[in-house]
């Protein structure tokens, strides 16, 4: 073979390496954007990750590499995206990827932002306090009736009051009963 077919055969293979690992990269086809989605569930939405152990990949498939690893059970995410059983999540810190939707649960959790807050025993300002709840805490979220700023949570077998303002996994604005 001469030079000039060995290079020219060097530069079809690195296109061809190209074409592919650009497909493997890009958004797949059909994958449903923000707003609209497969499963008749409403997109953006707060979930919860059912396993001690979840693979965070690069797109929706296992042919994708795995770039984070969870080893939280219940932490909140948002999906964001869905495509075919693969969603794609955000997670309290902003990182996105793809998991398998089975690693999901519709369990709804919060988790406490920066700084102490008062785990309160009524939706007051006024109330007693019931704990102090350090940032980065779990808890399990039950209710956040309209009509207050005010989120009831059970924190580590302890109920009470958060303000919204104070822990990421609901939406402004958004109640629960």
């Amino acid at each position: 073979m001469t030079t000039s077919a060995r290079g020219l055969r060097k530069t079809v293979l690195a296109a061809a390496l190209a074409a592919v690992t650009a497909a493997v990269a890009a958004p797949p086809p059909g994958a449903a954007a923000a707003g609209t989605d497969g499963t008749g569930l409403p997109l953006p939405r707060f979930v919860s990750l059912r396993s001690e152990q979840v693979n965070l990949r690069t797109g929706p498939g296992v042919r994708y590499p795995i770039d984070w690893v969870y080893l939280r059970r219940d932490l909140p995410v948002e999906v964001v995206q869905e495509f075919e059983t693969w969603r794609k999540i955000r997670d309290p810190e902003g990182a996105e990827g793809w998991v398998h939707q089975s690693m999901l649960s519709g369990r709804r959790t919060v988790i406490t932002l920066n700084g102490t807050h008062p785990l309160r025993r009524d939706p007051s300002e006024a109330a007693a306090t019931v704990a102090l709840v350090e940032p980065g805490v779990q808890a399990n979220l039950i209710q956040c009736p309209q009509t207050t700023d005010f989120c009831r949570v059970e924190v580590q077998g302890r109920h009470g009051w958060l303000k919204r303002e104070e822990f990421w996994g609901v939406y402004r604005g958004e109640h629960i009963d």
